[in-house]
């Protein structure tokens, strides 16, 4: 992989826009430039496109949409602004913020509407961070499932997606401007694509081991949940050009994924009441803090493992969330009628847990956040019986990346735009500040398929404009 210096290369195709990805974000992307008229490919190093996005619960955040009004739920762009900033500590880009909050219902309603992708609000419990009911998803609340939508969405509109065309090189001339790529196929063989204006949809760095040590130590040892293919390409290609990059140190984990089976086991159990425990038995952090942070939180406890612990009214309200069925199914869950039981079945110390319990009640009966800042209702108490999940935590992509501007494009390290190259989900930096602890639920897909739609848009501009200059006496 690398750049590689232009010279008048004779490419085998040309396209005036070539999209790298063929994730949400490409995906989106595609479907931006393509309604504005531009022709183009999306190059996928995959046979069947998946990328990160099928392996995430595939909800994305968006304030003022239909779907919110037909339910009663009042929000604006400047709450989700607000929430996005306080969650990261006001270390994003107030810039980028706005924007993907501005156009985070239009992009929601535009894919229902116009590409028929089965959106609706989740409703049953906020996430931490959000004031309000925000998260989209469609009905099966997989990843998986929306990215099914949005290649049943390309398809229809006709875009053309190479898979198994992996991007090795960039061929850049004197300018800094990219005059196309070169793609390796499975058997070896290279064909090269000249392009007018290229996005770069490949996701972080989350797949490459010497980074993540590099820029993530504190997970340099957890689980990676995302896509093999997250190798820093985006990030790599940016710096050979002298683009600008920042938050590296961002990422979002989890701390709850289901091991050994890997499965990710929604947040959703905690804020309805849930607690982890270590297997001394006793709490370790506010679970209701996020649970990016919780990853790291989690890794830290004795075999790097905790018990997700909840009762019949979550186990049920879970039941809306596919990969919850599929952890029951592989056997992840297991029940117990008592207290005593579950302390015999999962090998904790009775006592401790007794002593975790009983220091719930309390805070719930005197109203008094315990030690790690979380408040307990009565009404959210957890009783018999109860269920339990063991759980490690995990590095499920990065946030940090190539700096852009409002449309996506790229910038150096003076503040200025690259001549043709955008960029957008986790290429590029995202909104979670500068640490595992800023990411708000949601930021990643957010970044994907709002930044992903405003790239799109922006490089068909892009190549109007030319066309335009082009036709100029």
């Amino acid at each position: 992989m690398a750049i590689l210096p232009y010279n008048n290369d004779s490419f085998d195709a040309h396209l005036p826009l070539l999209i790298i990805g063929a994730g949400a974000c490409g995906l989106v992307a595609a479907l931006a430039a393509q309604e504005a008229g531009v022709e183009l490919a999306v190059l996928e190093r995959d046979a069947l496109p998946r990328g990160s996005t099928a392996m995430s619960s595939g909800f994305i955040p968006a304030a003022n949409t239909r779907f919110q009004h037909e339910l009663g739920v009042t929000d604006s762009a400047e709450v989700m602004a607000e929430d996005i900033q306080k969650k990261n500590g006001f270390e994003a880009d107030p810039a980028i913020v706005e924007l993907l909050a501005t156009q985070s219902g239009h992009t929601i309603e535009w894919l229902a509407g116009e590409h028929g992708v089965p959106f609706e609000l989740v409703e049953g419990f906020l996430y931490p961070g959000h004031r309000h009911l925000r998260m989209h998803a469609t009905p099966r609340r997989t990843g998986e499932e929306l990215m099914g939508a949005l290649l049943n969405a390309a398809e229809a509109a006709g875009i053309d997606i190479l898979a198994q065309a992996r991007v090795v090189d960039l061929h850049v001339d004197d300018t800094q401007r990219v005059r196309g790529v070169t793609i390796e196929r499975p058997d070896g063989s290279r064909e090269s694509i000249g392009c007018d204006a290229l996005i770069l949809a490949c996701n972080g760095y989350g797949g490459n081991v010497e980074l993540v040590e590099r820029y993530l130590p504190t997970l340099k040892h957890a689980l990676y949940y995302g896509h093999e293919g997250n190798q820093g390409d985006a990030l790599l290609w940016g710096q050979a050009m002298g683009a600008s990059t920042k938050d590296l140190g961002a990422c979002q984990g989890h701390g709850s994924l289901a091991t050994p089976h890997q499965i990710l086991i929604s947040w959703a159990l905690m804020m309805q009441g849930g607690i982890q425990v270590n297997l001394n038995g006793k709490r370790f952090s506010n679970e209701h803090g996020g649970y990016s942070e919780q990853a790291a939180k989690v890794l830290a406890q004795p075999e790097q493992v905790a018990w997700n612990l909840f009762d019949a009214r979550i186990q049920e309200s879970a039941q809306a969330f596919e990969d919850y069925r599929n952890a029951q199914e592989s056997g992840a869950v297991r029940s117990f009628a008592t207290l005593e039981e579950m302390a015999a079945g999962l090998g904790l110390p009775l006592t401790a847990l007794q002593a975790t319990f009983a220091a719930m009640q309390q805070h719930a009966e005197e109203q008094t956040p315990d030690t790690f800042g979380r408040h307990f209702e009565p009404a959210n108490l957890l009783k018999p019986p109860y269920y339990a999940i063991r759980v490690t935590g995990a590095l499920f992509h990065t946030q940090g990346g190539l700096e852009v501007n409002p449309t996506a494009r790229v910038l150096n390290t003076q503040g200025q735009a690259l001549p043709n190259l955008f960029a957008a989900g986790g290429a590029a930096r995202g909104v979670s500040g500068s640490n595992d602890s800023g990411y708000l639920s949601g930021n990643g897909l957010l970044s994907a398929v709002v930044l992903g739609a405003v790239a799109g848009k922006s490089a068909a501009e892009l190549l109007h404009l030319k066309l335009s200059s082009a036709a100029l006496p």
